[in-house]
């Protein structure tokens, strides 16, 4: 097994940009969901209630970034006095904000009033504990530093939306930070760690999908076909601990180093048995 793709995704519910190489640190890639946009109180906005933050592009630099929409751009300032506490889910963060000229030009291009928002060195979240066996650091990602998929689960839920009718999708529409070459389809249920790169990475909770995976990655129009009915099929968790559809594994990592594409992988723990899944009539 290999990795064939590594993602960061600056912005987060922003589009992803793919990387060669990547540093991982204990709360996840460097530059991955550091920045966020919220509402004016500070609510955690994402693709599922606002679909044109797809076409929002977000490129990392130092201490800041440099947003492209329709071929305008900004580059917000941040000053570490500047703050305003943020949640992500229930999770509370002491986040810094951006300049009110970006934030303005920000509300404009996305038609709401909004604000943009950094983990800088000042602010901290830690997540999952009951997962994780001690909280793991993490930045504005729903809720685990790094997600991993695999191209053989993708190959057997596109199969499915095929046999359904439906168009297939691209790896795209679920948001991943490490793809792995593996033709074995749901082989990482079973697969409580593996080593990339001489680190280690405990898969720690399977990831439920919502509604973001229907949506177009450049548009986030809801066209094509529908991840969420594919998966329906036997895919559906039957522990209530998870509800809802299952692609992907939650993961945190035990190291930091740096993550080539190309790079083998190696599973080094296993579970003995699966995650349960409801059986359809």
């Amino acid at each position: 097994m290999t990795v064939s793709g590594l993602n960061i995704h600056p912005l987060k519910s922003g589009r992803a940009i793919p990387k060669t190489a990547v540093s991982v640190r204990l709360d996840g890639f460097a530059d991955d969901r550091r920045f966020m946009v919220t509402d004016p109180d500070g609510r955690f906005i994402t693709q599922r209630e606002l679909q044109v933050l797809a076409q929002v592009e977000a490129y990392p630099l130092d201490g800041t970034l440099r947003l492209v929409m329709h071929g305008r751009e900004i580059m917000p300032r941040f000053d570490p006095e500047r703050r305003l506490p943020v949640t992500v889910w229930d999770s509370p963060v002491d986040a810094a904000l951006a300049d009110d000229a970006a934030n303005s030009t920000l509300s404009d291009w996305l038609g709401r009033e909004v604000r943009l928002v950094h983990m800088d060195a000042q602010a901290s979240r830690y997540e999952g504990e009951n997962w994780a066996g001690q909280p793991a650091q993490v930045g504005f990602a729903d809720g685990f530093p790094v997600l991993i998929t695999t191209t053989g689960s993708l190959a057997d839920l596109n199969r499915t939306l095929v046999e359904k009718g439906q168009q297939p999708v691209g790896m795209d529409r679920f948001r991943t930070n490490i793809l792995i070459d593996h033709d074995g389809a749901w082989d990482e249920d079973l697969w409580e760690a593996v080593e990339i790169g001489g680190i280690v990475f405990d898969l720690v909770k399977p990831c439920s999908r919502c509604i973001m995976t229907t949506q177009d990655q450049m548009t986030g129009e809801r066209i094509g076909g529908n991840p969420i009915q594919g998966l329906a099929e036997k895919r559906m968790s039957a522990d209530r601990r998870v509800v809802g559809v299952l692609f992907g594994w939650n993961a945190v990592p035990r190291g930091e180093g740096t993550l080539k594409i190309g790079d083998s992988v190696k599973v080094v723990g296993q579970r003995t048995e699966r995650w349960p899944m409801k059986v359809r009539d």
